[in-house]
């Protein structure tokens, strides 16, 4: 596989160039050629592929740069995989990976990075609320301002109700839990550059966020307010398990946040057992009896118990995280490709 990605790095292939544009070196210290990969994770959306391959294509054009688009297949239940074969072969430009099963789009987007071979990757939804023609702009803010990640905030958001409080909830924990100062303009319409992902090449966990491991490999953040459409067809397919997955995974997949309120609660209520211990003495002492009564006892049990089982809930959680990354399954499993170079 290293020998393949060499090859595709060398930029020799001619079906990641666009049609005509000329050779371009890459920037100094850079070892991929200049260019954008512009990678889209595809989850039923067959309908709209044709308009966004066009839209992409018309926007690249304008840049004079060589471009390719990564379209993963995320296990979608539609036509999607032979409408990214259909466009494979009309655009040489155009490259497809068809992923086993559902993995997720941060997972997709993953395989897609990996697969990049220009200098800079733009990622960017199927569904057209992200406008291809801002790609340009967010490139030039990069190298502009001398970022390595570029996000395109928009204007307004118009997701889905779910896809808008999992939005609020992920900015909410990477930046208050996680310490990420950029947070609040986090979106997944985004140019990086490249050889960020060599902070987490070696990266083998069924869960992932994009966004935070790009912050294993820089801190130099951006953001440009770009325009957000309003979905072309269809509705948003996040939905409520979606929501609480995503935010499960954030919070105990990259953040000890957990742990450690586990041993904030642990040791505030072994201060409020020790207080319940010497009220009990004092009244013996005083009064010369007990404290009465079975509600009091009930009461302290159940709050005690309660403590106790969030805890192990929070310390379970870690150690199913473990347990599932000792066990080596992959953030994905590619069943085939189009488009590719003859090499791959």
């Amino acid at each position: 596989m290293d020998s393949q990605r060499q090859t595709e790095a060398s930029g020799l292939g001619e079906a990641a160039r666009q049609p005509g544009a000329s050779d371009s070196t890459s920037s100094p210290g850079s070892k991929l050629p200049a260019g954008i990969s512009v990678v889209v994770p595809v989850y039923k959306s067959a309908a709209t592929l044709g308009e966004l391959i066009r839209r992409i294509r018309g926007a690249m054009d304008a840049t004079g740069r060589p471009f390719e688009a990564v379209l993963v297949n995320d296990g979608s239940g539609d036509d999607s995989w032979p409408v990214i074969e259909q466009l494979c072969r009309a655009n040489a430009w155009v490259r497809g990976v068809d992923l086993m099963r559902n993995s997720g789009q941060e997972n997709a987007l993953l395989c897609g990075i990996r697969a990049a071979r220009y200098e800079l990757i733009a990622t960017i939804d199927d569904d057209l609320q992200n406008p291809p023609e801002e790609i340009a702009a967010l490139a030039a803010k990069l190298a502009d301002g001398g970022y390595d990640v570029v996000y395109g905030t928009p204007q307004r958001e118009q997701h889905g109700v779910w896809r808008d409080a999992a939005s609020v909830m992920t900015k909410l924990a990477m930046r208050h839990l996680m310490g990420v100062r950029h947070a609040r303009d986090v979106t997944a319409f985004k140019v990086f550059r490249t050889e960020l992902r060599d902070a987490f090449a070696h990266y083998r966990n069924p869960y992932v966020s994009i966004d935070l491991l790009l912050t294993w490999g820089t801190d130099r953040f951006g953001a440009l307010t770009v325009r957000h459409d309003a979905r072309a067809v269809g509705g948003s397919t996040f939905t409520l398990r979606k929501l609480v997955r995503h935010a499960i995974t954030l919070i105990t997949g990259f953040s000890v946040v957990p742990l450690r309120l586990a041993s904030l609660i642990g040791f505030a209520f072994s201060l409020l057992g020790l207080g319940v211990l010497v009220y009990v003495v004092a009244e013996v002492l005083l009064r010369g009896s007990p404290v009465p009564g079975f509600p009091f006892l009930a009461a302290i049990i159940a709050i005690f118990s309660g403590a106790q089982m969030l805890a192990l809930g929070i310390i379970g959680e870690y150690l199913a995280r473990v347990h599932m990354h000792s066990l080596g399954r992959e953030p994905y499993a590619v069943r085939r490709e189009a488009g590719m170079d003859e090499s791959r």
